[in-house]
């Protein structure tokens, strides 16, 4: 594209095909072009058989592919592969941004609020949340991000911030990108350990999350925090 928004490569059908949707962008907004116009805005060379291709497989498809593929297997640039993906993570901030200091209290609430942040996501990541004793949330941190199957957490990274910001108790947080949210038994072993580890601090671990898009299991509901967690026989929460 040049200074004025025109597409300056590709065939003379796309020159002429993307100018026209530039035109119904600014007419009617970005709701009135297909998704394969909109993707093709994006790519500098603005070609809409490509853009057509990718958008084909979905949105959700493309926006959650890692940049290695996009560049080695569909031919792409890293100028247009960053601008996909900087799209689809403006997308997940939008849709997570409602309410920055929520009340979180039950499970079903803090996986309402911790989804979007998890959506799409292809690899393990683990976030935890610092609570006052109301339940309103101070503080957000994403601890550390692994591979598909698993994530290593230094303690230290999660208990530093429940002392900088004063918390009360902490939530954790991690997902399972394989649609599966029954915790592992490294999982229990990972939340007893630092269960024990807040308690000597004088912070509560209130529970520990695992999701995916399909629901969570919420290892306090399970019983699996400690002696104290009252068990249930619920397997998985859908939203």
């Amino acid at each position: 594209m040049d200074g004025d928004g025109n597409i300056t490569s590709g065939t003379t059908q796309d020159r002429e095909g993307l100018d026209e949707a530039l035109r119904r962008l600014i007419r009617l907004g970005a709701t009135a072009l297909s998704t394969a116009e909109l993707v093709a805005l994006l790519l500098r060379r603005g070609r809409l058989t490509q853009a057509a291709e990718l958008s084909a497989q979905g949105v959700r498809w493309l926006l959650t592919q890692p940049a290695e593929a996009l560049i080695e297997a569909h031919g792409l640039e890293a100028g247009d592969v960053a601008r996909l993906l900087a799209c689809g993570e403006l997308s997940r901030r939008f849709y997570a941004a409602s309410d920055e200091r929520p009340t979180l209290r039950a499970p079903a609430d803090i996986y309402a609020w911790a989804r979007p942040r998890f959506f799409g996501l292809n690899r393990e990541a683990f976030h935890a949340l610092y609570l006052n004793n109301r339940g309103r949330l101070l503080r957000h941190v994403r601890i550390s991000e692994g591979s598909v199957d698993q994530c290593q957490v230094d303690p230290r990274e999660v208990l530093a911030p429940a002392v900088v910001c004063r918390a009360s108790s902490i939530v954790l947080l991690h997902n399972h990108p394989s649609g599966d949210p029954e915790p592992s038994v490294h999982d229990v072993a990972l939340t007893r350990q630092l269960r024990e580890a807040a308690r000597l601090l004088c912070v509560r671990l209130a529970d520990h999350l695992v999701v995916c898009e399909r629901g969570y299991v919420s290892l306090l509901e399970r019983g699996l925090l400690g002696a104290t967690s009252p068990p249930t026989t619920s397997r998985l929460h859908a939203p």
